[in-house]
């Protein structure tokens, strides 16, 4: 048994711009959410050997392997092998790309098999692959088009333009944030209060964090998202990345993604900040990297 999966996406963009920005391998951590590096380790003709890292998982692991693509620009198809194969006893992958009236279709397919003792088995790896594959697909799609709207100085048209009866409707919301549960699980009180969960949002959330003297929220960071806080009560120290970053009442304080932070109360009254982060991970368990234990984790492990 073995695993395959192919997905397709049309691109409101010509072929030529298409290619160009999906096969520059350097360029793919500004084109991809899911990779945090790229470093090539080797070119000859048009094959590219190169090391390919991710962003940390929800369990804060980092993955990285190297690969091997060639690409044939005549017949505008790319073929791709994983050297180092981890998980997969194989993996192969194919893309093939066509024009598709002013725009280009895009094709990934992907040929597999897993280790008898991998984490997943080949259906387990097709959702995965298949999954993750429609929401890069559509980052790409998305990028590429306004890359290629703001170079060409065209407005961007519409492949289909969907009725209103099958766009969900996006409402105002309010919520009051005492009507929802606190989150002490790092630390202080944390309530998330506008979300996609609570309100419907799509590019961010919102909510406010609560500490008591001498409470910390352990240090973390955000692999996709950026972070904005505002004091709004009491002083804190905000650690990013091992530096000390004084925050009082009234100041705001912005912290660029994957910076590590640590939030602390060193004051002498309770402190509240509000915060916000956006853009949103591609998965809500990928938002969010725990670096060391909370003070309530340490204490349930006591």
């Amino acid at each position: 048994m073995s695993g395959h999966t192919e997905n397709t996406i049309h691109i409101d963009a010509p072929l030529d711009v298409v290619w160009n920005a999906t096969n520059d391998v350097r360029s793919w951590p500004d084109l991809f959410s899911e990779y945090a590096a790229v470093d090539v380790l080797a070119q000859y003709g048009d094959t590219v050997r190169f090391r390919l890292t991710m962003h940390p998982d929800e369990a804060g692991r980092v993955w990285s392997w190297v690969s091997e693509r060639t690409v044939d620009p005549i017949n505008r198809t790319v073929d791709a092998h994983r050297v180092e194969t981890g998980p997969f006893e194989y993996m192969r992958i194919h893309w093939h790309y066509a024009e598709s009236g002013a725009g280009t279709q895009m094709t990934w397919v992907q040929d597999f098999h897993m280790h008898p003792n991998a984490p997943l088995d080949d259906a387990g790896m097709t959702d995965r692959i298949n999954t993750n594959s429609v929401i890069q697909m559509q980052l790409i799609k998305e990028k590429v088009e306004r890359r290629h709207t703001l170079e060409s100085g065209a407005q961007a048209t519409p492949t289909h333009q969907p009725s209103s009866e099958s766009v969900p409707s996006i409402r105002p919301g309010r919520i009051d944030a005492s009507d929802l549960p606190a989150d002490r699980r790092r630390g202080g009180e944390i309530r998330t209060v506008l979300s996609p969960k609570t309100v419907g949002s799509t590019s961010g959330f919102t909510g406010v964090a609560t500490l008591e003297a001498g409470e910390r929220i352990a240090e973390h960071y955000h692999p996709y998202s950026e972070e904005f806080l505002f004091c709004v009560q009491g002083e804190l120290v905000v650690d990013l990345d091992d530096e000390e970053w004084p925050v009082a009442a009234g100041q705001g304080l912005f912290i660029p993604i994957g910076v590590r932070h640590r939030l602390r109360n060193v004051g002498t009254e309770t402190a509240s900040v509000v915060f916000h982060l956006g853009p949103l991970a591609p998965r809500p368990e990928l938002g969010h990297v725990d670096t060391e234990p909370s003070d309530s984790a340490a204490e349930r492990a006591r």
